[in-house]
Order: structure tokens, then C-alpha cells, then sequence
């Protein structure tokens, strides 16, 4: 894999900051969120608030990744 991640700006509670992310967990980030009729501001400070010591880009692409597994496994 050669992509490297890109920095994107959230606004969380009112503070901006921002999470470096590879377009490919971005994009499944942006369908997860619109999916579950949510904005990604919102996910992200869900996200944020459970994170615990994980930095939040690690805790967006863990995100990301449980909900396809989670899918995967659904399907059969």
C-alpha cells in the first residue's frame, strides 16, 4: 500500500482539530457515518469520547475496521 494518509479537519464539541487519514478508511469512514444517518463531526466526537489513550486517527481506521468486520460477518 502507497497511499499516505491526508490530513482532514473535524470539528469536535466546538474545537477544531485534525486526524490524518488514508483516502481509502476516509471514504469507508464518510459511508459509515451517512449510512447511520449521521455527520462525521458527530461520529468522530462518539469516537473521541471512547477513545481512551488511542490517537483518534488509530481509533477512526479501528472504527472503520470493526464496523466492515462486523458487516463481513453479518453477510456470511
Amino acid at each position: 500500500m502507497t497511499e499516505r494518509p491526508v490530513k482532514r479537519s473535524l470539528t469536535l464539541r466546538g474545537h477544531r482539530t485534525s486526524v490524518s487519514l488514508e483516502d481509502p478508511f476516509w471514504r469507508a469512514f464518510r459511508d459509515i457515518t451517512e449510512a447511520d444517518g449521521m455527520t462525521i463531526n458527530g461520529c468522530a466526537a462518539q469516537i473521541d469520547e471512547a477513545r481512551g489513550d488511542v490517537g483518534l486517527a488509530s481509533a477512526i481506521r479501528l472504527f472503520v475496521l470493526k464496523r466492515l468486520q462486523d458487516q463481513a460477518a453479518s453477510d456470511g
